[in-house]
């Protein structure tokens, strides 16, 4: 599987701004687009807005200034949120917590069990469907955690660091899955990460932010074959793009704020 082709968008900011009570400003004039089957990753420092970015796109919140377009508003209501934590019911089991979301939106466990059982078996936990969040290992409750998001058939699944808190073998793993897993799917993915080296192996294209108030100071195109494996790990071509993102990853963080490359305050 190549990088897919551009056509048009399914979700574009145009102009974004994003300030929070006090003033602080997050983010300013942010452009992106993002095409369906592409896995795009925000790489930048803390602060400069990625996880807002991630927010603004699933609705959780309203843009200051600029606006969101979608291709097609109805793909708007199918998104999947991960979150950097799992964030499992503990009460519930596997099955019940993967069901969460079509239970809120009013579908059986019957009619829903079909779609669950998908979900899990996409990640790996079909064998774990009764056990409780206290019983999984790290990695296998974010694994949960990403069934959940995908038994909504989402147009675009969204992941904020989702394997920032896991040992460095887990992530590797569960980095192998989400290609094979996206592949499989065909899926559109926009994903947050602080690694230089995940950004590379996951995505088909790198977005690097600068220091807040966050916009786009760098695209790089990751155009290796889908899926991807330890070989790519070890290739000329990744470490050409891990160097690359690196140098544009530091100049992101020497940049200054745009308020004090003017000469005025930073609000």
């Amino acid at each position: 599987m190549t990088p897919p082709a551009r056509g048009a968008p399914l979700v574009s900011m145009r102009g974004v701004g994003k300030s929070f009570n006090g003033g602080l400003e997050v983010l300013r004039a942010l452009d992106l687009d993002v095409y369906p089957g592409e896995t795009v990753t925000l790489l930048g420092p803390s602060g400069c807005g990625k996880s807002t970015a991630l927010r603004l796109l699933a609705g959780l919140t309203r843009p200051t200034r600029g606006e969101i377009l979608w291709a097609d508003p109805a793909q708007r209501e199918r998104l999947g949120f991960v979150f950097q934590d799992a964030t499992l019911l503990p009460w519930l089991d596997v099955f019940a917590n993967v069901y969460l979301p079509l239970r809120l939106a009013g579908v059986s466990r019957a009619l829903a069990a079909p779609r669950v059982e998908e979900a899990l078996a996409l990640v790996g936990l079909s064998g774990f469907r009764d056990a409780l969040p206290r019983e999984l290992s790290g990695g296998m409750k974010m694994r949960c955690a990403i069934a959940r998001a995908l038994v909504m058939r989402p147009a675009l699944l969204l992941m904020d660091e989702p394997f920032a808190a896991l040992d460095e073998i887990t992530r590797s793993k569960l980095n192998d899955d989400l290609v094979a897993l996206k592949c499989s799917l065909a899926a559109t993915v926009v994903f947050v990460t602080h690694s230089v080296y995940e950004s590379v192996f996951l995505s088909t294209r790198i977005v690097v932010m600068a220091a807040r108030p966050g916009r786009v100071v760098a695209e790089i195109p990751i155009d290796a074959p889908l899926p991807r494996d330890l070989e790519f790990r070890h290739s000329p071509l990744y470490a050409d793009r891990c160097r690359a993102t690196s140098l544009a990853l530091h100049s992101a963080m020497e940049s200054k704020p745009l308020d004090e490359a003017a000469g005025t305050p930073c609000a």
